[in-house]
């Protein structure tokens, strides 16, 4: 089997649920939301090893947390940049030269499930990238000039993209380097393989798997958690 490691990107500042401290800090049932998904890739078979990157000045914080976490597969605390994606590339640039699968995910997302996790490493195996995914619910219009509705566009082929993503390591570094020297900054990881004109698998997501980004999420992922006992 591949040696299968995680970048796992907690270095945003969370601005947007506007607390005292980075999102990923805020306790839920007890644990820093962070915890939950270094639980969930720590307990999975297939991982063999954690890169944790965290913002600045967070490095001894996250250190504690893995202390009393007891964590075995960690084998890095590193210092992300300004961007996401600066910190998922320094992230990787810790990966072993041995691994062959990377999943990156973002510590915001803390419901992710073992079953996904499984699906995602078995995808980036066969195609080399794999990306979760969500239908949408909503009618999804173009806005055009003026606030005026462009086109209405066809909903059966849009996805919300989630995490973890999945990559063969050579090709997600070798994107990420691309991208660096093109100045190009993407939205999410896979954006930088498919700009390389490669092909990314769509793999069926998570609903629960949502990213925590405002109060309503925050409090939608306590009942979530409180409802099934999650711990």
């Amino acid at each position: 089997m591949s040696q299968v490691y995680v970048v796992l990107a907690a270095a945003g500042k969370g601005r947007r649920l506007e607390a005292v401290k980075p999102k990923q800090y805020l306790p839920l049932r007890g644990k820093p939301i962070l915890a939950y998904s270094l639980l969930a890739f720590e307990r999975h078979p297939g991982i063999d090893g954690l890169i944790l990157v965290v913002g600045a000045g967070w490095e001894q914080n996250a250190r504690r947390l893995a202390e009393n976490m007891n964590l075995g597969k960690l084998t890095a605390i590193v210092t992300g940049g300004a961007r996401r994606q600066e910190s998922v590339y320094r992230g990787l640039l810790a990966v072993p030269k041995e691994a062959k699968i990377v999943l990156i995910h973002d510590a915001a997302r803390p419901l992710v499930k073992q079953d996904l996790i499984s699906r995602l490493i078995a995808a980036g195996e066969r195609t080399g990238a794999a990306v979760p995914h969500v239908p949408l619910n909503d009618t999804v219009k173009l806005m055009g000039q003026n606030c005026l509705i462009e086109r209405t566009l066809e909903r059966n082929r849009l996805l919300a993209a989630q995490t973890p993503q999945a990559f063969n390591s050579t090709l997600i570094l070798e994107a990420h380097e691309k991208a660096r020297a093109d100045n190009f900054i993407g939205t999410d990881d896979a954006v930088l393989v498919e700009r390389l004109g490669l092909p990314v698998e769509a793999v069926s997501g998570q609903v629960s798997n949502f990213k925590i980004t405002t109060e309503m999420d925050y409090r939608l992922a306590q009942l979530l958690m409180e409802s099934k006992g999650e711990i």
